[in-house]
C-alpha cells in the first residue's frame, strides 16, 4: 500500500533527527533549540517530543532540558560498556596488587555516581574489604576525587556530609585538594572516609584523550601513610599502561616499583 506524502516515515526522520540531537549534545538542549534547529512548526515539535518522552527515548532534567531517556540506560545496563575496560584493566590491577599487596581498585562514572567496576583484593588480612558492593561519596574517595580533579564531575555547591573530622566539605577546599592532585598527577584521601584508612587513584584516558575511569589503591593509613607518594607515581605509570591498550598504543611504559 502506498504511503501518503508526508507520512510515517518522514515523521520517523523527524523524531529520529530529535533524538539525534539530544544525544550527541554536550548538554541538556531546550525546547526551544529543538525546534530551532529541526526546522519543525512549534506545535510538530511539541507533539514528537511528547511522543518520544511517552516511549522513554527522550525525558527532562529538573530544568526542562532534554536528555536522553530510560531506554538508552536500560541498553547500557544490559549491554555493559566497562566490561572491556574491566578486561583490559585486570592484568593492570593484578600488577598492582603484587607491588603494593594492598587493595586495588577500578572506578568508572555512571551519571553522577562514582562506580567501583573491579578489585583486587589486599594481601594483608587488615585492609581485606569488598568495596564493590558500597557505594561511597565522591567527595571521601580518592577515586571520587579523580573524576572531581579532572573535571568528570561537578562539584555540588550544597553542603557535603562530613564522615570524620578530616573529610573535606566546602567548595573551597575541595578546589584545593583537586588542584594539588592535578599538579601531582593523582588524587589523595587520608581518613576522610574512615579514620585509619587512606586511599590514592589516578585517571585514566581513553580514545581522544577523555577521561574513562580512576585506578586507585588503598589501605590502612599505618602502612600507607609514608609511601602516598611512592604509590601514587606507580599509579600514574599503570594508569599509562591501561590507557595506551584503550587508545591503541603499544605501551613502551618503565615498570613503576612499590
Amino acid at each position: 500500500m502506498a504511503e501518503p506524502a508526508g507520512g510515517g516515515t518522514q515523521a520517523l526522520d523527524r523524531a529520529a533527527q530529535l533524538v539525534s540531537s539530544v544525544v550527541e549534545a554536550a548538554e541538556p538542549l531546550s525546547f526551544a533549540e529543538l525546534q530551532e534547529s529541526s526546522g519543525l512548526a512549534k506545535s510538530t515539535t511539541s507533539r514528537m517530543l511528547a511522543a518520544l518522552e511517552r516511549g522513554g527515548l527522550l525525558e527532562r532534567d529538573d530544568a526542562g532540558g532534554y536528555v536522553a531517556g530510560s531506554l538508552f540506560w536500560t541498553y547500557a545496563a544490559r549491554h555493559d560498556p566497562w566490561e572491556e575496560l574491566v578486561r583490559v584493566a585486570q592484568p593492570v590491577l593484578a600488577r598492582i596488587g603484587e607491588d603494593t599487596q594492598e587493595t586495588v581498585h577500578l572506578s568508572v562514572l555512571r551519571g553522577d555516581r562514582v562506580v567501583q567496576v573491579a578489585q583486587v583484593d589486599s594481601q594483608y588480612l587488615l585492609g581485606m574489604r569488598d568495596w564493590t558492593q558500597i557505594e561511597v561519596p565522591a567527595h571521601t574517595s580518592a577515586l571520587g576525587k579523580v573524576f572531581w580533579a579532572w573535571g568528570a564531575l561537578r562539584i555540588p555547591v550544597s553542603q557535603l556530609v562530613r564522615l570524620t573530622p578530616h573529610t573535606l566539605t566546602t567548595r573551597a577546599a575541595l578546589d584545593r585538594d583537586a588542584a594539588s592532585a592535578r599538579k601531582r598527577g593523582y588524587a589523595v584521601t587520608v581518613d576522610e572516609l574512615e579514620v585509619g584508612l587512606t586511599g590514592i587513584a589516578a585517571p585514566v584516558s581513553g580514545p581522544g584523550g577523555v577521561l574513562v575511569a580512576a585506578l586507585g589503591v588503598s589501605g590502612p593509613t599505618s602502612r600507607l601513610g609514608g609511601r602516598v607518594d611512592e604509590l601514587g607515581r606507580n599509579l600514574i605509570t599503570r594508569a599509562a599502561e591501561v590507557a595506551a591498550v584503550l587508545q591503541g598504543i603499544n605501551p613502551h611504559v618503565k615498570e613503576g616499583v612499590a
